[in-house]
């Protein structure tokens, strides 16, 4: 068990390191980017604010939960040794009541400002990260991530939801595309820290099959991410402004998926690329989307 230091200066930071913020602000982005798609209306302000605001509580709940149960293992990898709880800065009880309070928070918000079916889906996620990936999948299989991941793929249809009250088919292209993503964006981080997961005893991919067949996964995820992402624009969601730069991101993505088989230390690069990838196409979504809402109504 991790020792609690009593010497330690518990400090706001330590609470939003608690909550994740890099990966709540990129899961905000595709819920705010959903709930633009949703409706070629203005979003109504009180869903834009509080209906983020609500899944950015909940997330952070899960986040914090993450914390909580992998404690005694953050502190054998570089990249989370310095978590508040891992170090002992913040107390594990203290973080379960942070957890109680900003998830119960964020459903109160939903309910009150968004609807039932947005506050029912996002607690659905959070319970699937928190409790089914973290105290389960995580350390079960090996494919932890690719089942786990449709909880973090939820934002965009929490978003969607939040404005129109129900799942419609194109939220879920939106899903399934964060689905594809994951697994070739987290196994290539995975590669990175091979040593420091099997140090941890997590079995992540290239831990229990290797590098080479974790590689061979990532490279055929991100062929099928390709293809998923022109879905949207068959289904007439998108128009040529998204294909090309889906097609064109896609490209770049394959090519790191390739760069890793001859560079064995191009894995962190692979991440990092994939995170601006997905930024840049929602951001491309919201374009093309308000591109074509403009030409309609000129016509």
């Amino acid at each position: 068990m991790t020792d609690i230091d009593s010497t330690a200066t518990i400090t706001w930071r330590d609470y939003l390191e608690l909550c994740k913020p890099n990966v709540v602000a990129l899961m905000i982005l595709t819920s705010l980017i959903g709930m633009l798609l949703a409706t070629e209306q203005a979003v109504p302000l009180q869903i834009l604010v509080f209906g983020n605001l609500g899944i950015a509580l909940c997330a952070s709940s899960a986040a914090a939960v993450n914390h909580i149960v992998d404690r005694n293992v953050d502190d054998k990898m570089a990249r989370t040794a310095n978590r508040p709880v891992a170090q002992g800065r913040l107390d594990p009880q203290h973080a379960v009541v942070f957890a109680l309070l900003t998830g119960l928070a964020g459903i109160i918000i939903l309910l009150l400002f968004t609807n039932v079916l947005t506050a029912w889906l996002t607690l659905a996620s959070s319970v699937g990260y928190a409790f089914i990936y973290t105290m389960f999948l995580k350390r079960a299989t090996p494919q932890n991530i690719v089942i786990g991941g449709l909880a973090g793929a939820a934002p965009p249809l929490l978003g969607w939801v939040a404005v129109t009250g129900e799942i419609h088919h194109n939220a879920l292209l939106l899903v399934l595309i964060i689905f594809a993503w994951t697994p070739p964006h987290f196994w290539a981080l995975a590669i990175h820290r091979k040593e420091e997961y099997a140090n941890a005893n997590i079995p992540m991919l290239p831990v229990t099959h290797g590098e080479r067949y974790t590689k061979i996964n990532i490279l055929l995820y991100t062929v099928m991410l390709i293809v998923i992402t022109v879905l949207p624009y068959l289904t007439g969601m998108f128009g040529l402004l998204y294909l090309i730069g889906s097609i064109l991101l896609g490209a770049r993505f394959l090519y790191w998926a390739i760069h890793m088989w001859f560079d064995k230390d191009s894995g962190m690069k692979t991440f990092k690329f994939s995170i601006i990838y997905l930024m840049v196409l929602f951001a491309l979504m919201l374009l093309d989307h308000y591109l074509i809402e403009k030409a309609l109504y000129i016509a």
